[in-house]
């Protein structure tokens, strides 16, 4: 009798901002001096930097869809997560299902072999390396059933190319397996991520959770005696009071883009990490979602590193928790996964006792933002003032909603990718 036995797929994010700062390459402090760090910066040939096109392919797909589907809500998760997770559970997939979940994570296969896609990941190494400076923390951890032999492969392919930790647990004792994966989770986040696993049952076989935490220090910290209460408008209709840090005495990176309706700030961290908050004029949020792109990015990194961008600003951006949880099993068939979740999905990889099955899979990623900086997990009345960014040209306003992109500066990848519509909603 052919049995079928699940897996299961847990995500999680946590993005924590304090000071920071981002660049495609930025003049900022670097946190290691490892020569495998500073050859993601100068090597164009290394496989860390082959997969970052891809990544951002992956992080932009995924961001459109969630954007078309749930429009007028925040949006917050780590592209970064999601990619590594499916880029190792493909090291279990066998013919078609590993085709298709590389290639829907955007890889071209016809260019880049397995080999250097999973060297490429690596990256996980970097993001880990020790930094005073800075908190980033990613890894993935896999809790698999005493009932089962796993092919000794797969599990060693999961510890050379993505440093994951192996826990053998009794999924018969699923109160028992629920706290030891939360527990871990809770661990791995700083206690950010808690009660990850809400119920289990007898049938998993494998648990896979990948988690990232972020926590930045802002170069420029706000000051907390001066945030003050101020009105957001989610839209023409609609506002909330919110508390608006501001900055009146400090120069910023920023620029209003001369062929596109919106204002870009960067916001630095100490470390190798930057913020892009992208502030679109009145009315114009999805017109500038439709054309977000990472060579959109990149142009506005390149310009925010000419002297004549750094400017005194008056500054005022709100204090924010927002959240962001995805059932990826509903999501990933419309970005090219179409047979994964299937009974027909080929994951004899893993294990050749039992045909084994991934019924569902989570993602879920959370953002802090106050005077100090950010705080993100995967395992944030004066009157109505909209226009007062174009009035006045040293005064920035994120009094409606924009977009948030942050990225890790020497691996190249974005971390976290999100929307900010009603900070008022966890």
């Amino acid at each position: 009798m052919n049995l079928i036995n699940c897996l299961l797929l847990l995500l999680a994010g946590l993005l924590a901002l304090s000071r920071g700062q981002l660049t495609f390459g930025h003049d900022g402090d670097s946190c290691s001096s490892s020569s495998q760090q500073q050859s993601l910066e100068t090597d164009e040939g290394s496989p860390s930097l082959k997969i970052t096109p891809a990544n951002a392919d992956f992080a932009f797909r995924f961001y459109y869809l969630i954007a078309s589907e749930t429009p007028g809500k925040n949006i917050f998760f780590s592209p970064l997560s999601i990619s590594a997770a499916y880029a190792m559970l493909s090291l279990g997939a066998c013919s078609y299902s590993c085709t298709q979940i590389l290639e829907g994570l955007g890889f071209n296969l016809t260019e880049l072999s397995e080999s250097d896609i999973h060297r490429g990941f690596d990256v996980l190494h970097t993001l880990n390396l020790p930094c005073h400076r800075l908190e980033t923390c990613m890894g993935s951890d896999l809790f698999l059933s005493h009932r089962l032999k796993f092919l000794e492969k797969f599990l060693n392919d999961t510890r050379t190319f993505y440093e994951a930790k192996h826990f053998h647990t009794n999924f018969y004792d699923t109160l028992g397996t629920m706290k030891l994966i939360n527990y871990h989770a809770k661990k791995e986040t700083q206690g950010k991520i808690v009660n990850l696993v809400g119920e289990l049952n007898r049938d998993i076989m494998m648990v896979l959770v990948n988690y990232i935490y972020f926590k930045g220090r802002w170069e420029k910290p706000f000051i907390p005696s001066r945030t003050i209460r101020q009105n957001f408008y989610v839209d023409k209709n609609t506002s909330v009071r919110v508390s608006m840090m501001l900055q009146d005495r400090e120069y910023h990176w920023y620029l209003r883009d001369q062929h596109l309706p919106c204002s870009v700030l960067r916001m630095d961290y100490k470390g190798n990490a930057t913020a892009f908050f992208i502030l679109p004029n009145l009315g114009k949020l999805r017109e500038i979602e439709e054309v977000l792109t990472a060579e959109l990015l990149t142009r506005w990194n390149n310009l925010l590193r000419k002297r004549t961008f750094y400017k005194k600003l008056k500054l005022y951006f709100p204090k924010f928790s927002i959240s962001g949880s995805y059932v990826l099993d509903q999501i990933l068939p419309r970005l090219g996964f179409m047979n994964l979740f299937s009974r027909w999905a080929d994951l004899s990889g893993i294990s050749k006792e039992r045909k084994l099955h991934l019924p569902t899979s989570f993602h879920k990623a959370t953002l802090h933002v106050d005077e100090a900086g950010t705080r993100a997990a995967a395992a944030t009345s004066f009157g109505f003032t909209f226009l007062s960014a174009q009035i006045n040209e040293h005064v920035l306003q994120f009094n409606r909603p924009f977009l948030v992109v942050l990225f890790s500066t020497n691996t190249q990848n974005i971390l976290f990718l999100g929307k900010v519509v009603d900070p008022t909603k966890p």
